[in-house]
């Protein structure tokens, strides 16, 4: 073969192998067009577009005066990314110390060498995502950006923030239970007014649609977002702060007192149910009393004698008794079969009419009263009972409502004294919210209401929804035997088991409750010893009731465990500061009858410039024999206030009779004596005689006008 041809055949062979490459090139090209086509299209999407989620800005929980309860404020978590393109190894390594010293300098938790240590020993790995510190706040992360390598930015430093909203509760402690939390696992948010409100206050996630650049960098496809997010509406609640403090403290105090496990305080409004204050405290492992569980809510107990009251509406709704009626408790025990029911009275109360069973809270005198009327037809009791909803739940939005129980004749735990035990609150389970709504009723005149947690949901500062009063039982029993009821209410404060509460300026109705706590598998006694639970349930004042109350303190250790020497006082303290800044419940004065003649306004001793600001403000007239003493008496004549000095020197023990303690409190210790006080109200007597010799450090005893 001539080298012509042999050239000819090879660029023949090339051209061949040329055409026949081409071929199968456009050949792949058409079948993935067509066949696979569709499925490179979605993973190059899927690779070079995304969507991200928009998450709106959670609502906010206020107080019903409009302080905040529970808001989301941004914290940021910091990072670094080590092996970032532009990140040197100069930069880093000329930098590190610089950045460490600012970082130990700023959070003070580790030293500037620790920082340097941990930084890089996350260079030498290579870490992508290195974290540096959680829960920054915006103030630091503006600092953070300024510090050296990070200021560079995200590329050039590796800087890299994320931003998560924390759920803040500005009073921290205070009504934390009922308030909530939230809760990012599987099961979602479901804890206090948070979790009830949860669809309301979360928003809806928006949307946008972004697109990846070279350098791995995300940006925007649109100006707009797809889907806009909406911002999560506001929750204005019923609670009143100020009496929520006061509720909580005053319950802190006595489970303190009484080296107590748990306890709650509920305080509601009468006539449209809603919780002005819940708190619930128990003893954590260390001893510190925290809001743990929503007792109020969720804790189905054995109430004890608070239920001898609806065991006597009962019984006088059928007719069966009367409050004047006599009933012999003889000497404080009464057998039924094998149970000896006993009274605390240990020598019994004799002869005694139904209403003063139930002001000495007599169990012998219950037992007796519902055993010999309804043994016969026992299920006429509790169908009575049952039409006054005290088998059902109340139906509130905070989860985790506990259930009642109400025995019913032939239960499988049905038996020949359950009459009688169900008489004085055995045998029988409500929660504190469920026994108040019911003492709530009788307050309200047979009418119960739904417990409330919530005014209305606002969004942007306007109202959107308003929740009104529901009403679970226009009429729990007829309005005779609710006269009778709240006739016994005040009859327990005012003559019986809660005579320590009653006081000279308004009336308080209600009832105690001492109940043993039975375990779950030894009964009531365990080792010989018997857990007791103390409560008091009513409202005030009693003529006009505007508030109803419930306190329950659980496993007082302290040998005392009555509920009006445990639970009684919390409530008092509680009621008390309600009248105080009540002026609605105090009677009404007439201002120009008081200008009459001796209608002066009764003031006591103490500062000049208070109580002329006082009397000029109320335009009362007055006479100063000298303007300049800055500590004087008052005395009221005709229509006239004289104004007389009193005198006080700095090293003798001033007169502080007639005056209140805060200005005797000023004066005592600014002399260096050591104060110490009994009772409320004006001071009537001081315990080192007014012009002696101040030592600095002795003690005085102040007593004051309501020991």
């Amino acid at each position: 073969m001539s080298i012509k041809k042999d050239i000819i055949w090879r660029i023949g062979m090339l051209y061949l192998g040329v055409f026949l490459v081409g071929i199968s090139i456009l050949g792949k090209a058409f079948y993935i067009h067509l066949v696979e086509g569709q499925e490179y299209k979605t993973k190059a999407g899927s690779q070079s577009l995304k969507d991200i989620t928009i998450l709106p800005n959670r609502g906010d929980i206020y107080a019903a005066d409009g302080r905040i309860l529970a808001s989301s404020v941004p914290y940021y978590e910091i990072r670094m990314d080590m092996r970032s393109t532009a990140l040197s190894t100069q930069v880093f390594l000329n930098q590190v110390d610089s950045l460490a010293i600012r970082l130990s300098a700023l959070f003070r938790d580790r030293t500037a060498r620790q920082y340097k240590n941990d930084l890089m020993q996350a260079w030498q790995r290579g870490d992508r995502y290195y974290l540096v510190r959680r829960g920054v706040s915006y103030a630091e992360l503006k600092k953070l950006k300024t510090f050296p390598i990070w200021r560079l930015g995200r590329y050039e430093g590796g800087f890299i923030y994320v931003q998560d909203n924390l759920r803040m509760k500005p009073h921290q402690h205070l009504a934390s239970r009922t308030i909530g939390y939230l809760t990012k696992g599987p099961t979602g948010n479901v804890v206090g007014i948070e979790g009830a409100y949860d669809q309301y206050l979360s928003g809806v996630t928006g949307v946008r649609l972004m697109q990846r650049l070279a350098g791995d960098v995300w940006m925007p496809v649109n100006d707009g977002n797809e889907v806009e997010p909406r911002d999560g509406m506001d929750v204005i609640t019923t609670i009143d702060i100020t009496l929520q403090d006061v509720a909580h403290n005053a319950l802190l105090q006595q489970l303190i007192r009484h080296d107590a496990h748990h306890g709650t305080a509920i305080l509601m409004e009468v006539s449209t149910g809603a919780i002005k204050a819940m708190v619930n405290l128990e003893k954590d492992s260390d001893g510190t009393y925290r809001e743990l569980y929503n007792y109020a809510i969720g804790e189905s107990t054995e109430p004890g004698s608070t239920f001898k009251l609806p065991i006597l509406m009962a019984a006088l709704e059928d007719g069966v008794i009367d409050l004047n009626d006599s009933i012999d408790t003889g000497e404080g025990e009464y057998q039924i079969y094998d149970k000896t029911i006993r009274d605390t009275h240990r020598e019994g109360y004799g002869k005694i009419s139904v209403r003063e069973v139930f002001e000495v809270s007599s169990n012998v005198g219950i037992a007796k009263i519902i055993y010999e009327n309804y043994r016969d037809h026992p299920h006429d009791l509790i169908d009575r009972l049952i039409s006054m909803n005290l088998n059902k739940k109340l139906g509130v939005e905070i989860k985790g409502e506990g259930t009642p129980m109400l025995s019913y004749p032939g239960d499988k735990y049905w038996s020949g004294i359950s009459l009688a035990m169900i008489s004085h609150g055995y045998e029988v389970m409500l929660t504190p919210l469920q026994m108040l709504t019911f003492y709530n009723a009788v307050a309200n005149n047979g009418k119960m209401v739904k417990p409330k947690f919530v005014e209305e949901l606002r969004y942007r500062g306007q109202k959107v929804r308003s929740f009104g009063t529901e009403v679970l039982n226009p009429s729990i029993c007829s309005s005779s035997t609710i006269e009778k009821a709240r006739t016994m209410l005040e009859g327990v404060v005012e003559n019986g088991t809660a005579i320590n509460l009653k006081n000279p300026y308004y009336r308080i109705a209600g009832k105690t409750g001492t109940a043993q706590i039975a375990n779950k598998n030894v009964g009531y006694r365990q080792e010989s010893k018997v857990s007791y639970q103390a409560s008091f349930v009513g409202y005030f004042p009693a003529d006009h009731p505007k508030y109803s109350c419930m306190v329950v303190v659980n496993s007082p250790s302290n040998s005392v465990y009555y509920g009006n020497l445990v639970a009684g006082p919390v409530f008092r303290e509680i009621a008390d500061k309600v009248y105080a800044t009540s002026l609605d419940m105090h009677p009404t004065i007439d201002r120009l009858a008081s200008r009459g003649e001796g209608g002066v306004p009764y003031s006591k001793n103490g500062s000049c410039s208070h109580l002329v600001k006082v009397l000029e403000t109320l335009d009362m007239d007055y006479r100063q024999t000298d303007s300049r003493a800055p500590w004087i008496i008052p005395a009221g004549k005709d229509s006239v206030v004289d104004i007389y000095p009193l005198e006080v020197t700095g090293h003798l023990v001033p007169n502080v009779v007639e005056m209140g303690l805060q200005d005797a409190l000023y004066l005592l210790e600014k002399q260096g004596l050591k104060v110490r006080v009994r009772g409320r109200g004006k001071i009537r007597n001081q315990s080192i005689p007014p012009g002696t010799p101040v030592k600095p450090g002795q003690e005085i005893l102040l007593e004051m006008s309501f020991v």
